[in-house]
């Protein structure tokens, strides 16, 4: 989740999680904090890529946002998610999700900037979801470079961008290789594995 200009100005704003336990579950974020959650439509074709490998992983959700990828993530399976971002009525929005869910014992939510996090960070998980704001692709680099480089991830990471290249470009960075990728609009995703 970025954040990147919202068509919503104000008000709350709902994410669906698109299936497992709680399938069909909408759940409020707030509109008005510019967040672009990553389409109902590209969540569904990444988690049925990721089918076989969510069950019981450790999940990173970098740049949370409405949370919707970490969230979807222990619906269909993860044992534990980690939530990070900046701004306090996001954090505030994911803590009322997670309290309403009743996960709070599978879930991590932090108020950090992600480099700070990442610096921080010294256990691996198995997945990380990566989608900073478009208008700052330096973000994407850094983070994947840091965890490519400290060994902070073990399976799969998955990438958000406005821009095809960059997602190309990360694909060809040694020790990742390109598994599957997708668009939605002006969203390129793509999902790379750690090689082994």
């Amino acid at each position: 989740m970025t954040k990147e200009k919202s068509r919503q100005k104000s008000g709350p704003s709902q994410v669906r999680i698109i299936g497992g336990q709680w399938r069909g579950r909408k759940l409020p974020f707030d509109g008005g904090s510019d967040l672009r959650p990553t389409s109902g439509r590209t969540r569904e074709t990444l988690f049925n890529w990721l089918r076989p490998r969510i069950r019981n992983a450790q999940v990173l959700d970098l740049f949370a946002g409405s949370g919707s990828l970490g969230l979807e993530a222990l619906s269909q399976g993860a044992s534990h998610a980690t939530f990070v971002d900046t701004d306090s009525r996001t954090i505030a929005a994911l803590r009322a999700n997670v309290a309403n869910l009743g996960i709070g014992g599978r879930c991590s939510i932090i108020k950090a900037d992600a480099m700070h996090f990442l610096k921080r960070m010294t256990e691996p998980v198995d997945i990380v979801f990566l989608d900073p704001p478009f208008r700052e692709p330096e973000r994407l680099i850094q983070s994947v470079t840091h965890l490519l480089e400290h060994h902070l991830v073990r399976d799969c990471l998955y990438l958000e961008s406005g821009d095809q290249s960059l997602i190309d470009q990360l694909a060809d960075v040694p020790g990742l290789s390109a598994y599957r990728q997708t668009r939605s609009g002006d969203a390129y995703a793509g999902l790379l594995e750690i090689e082994q």
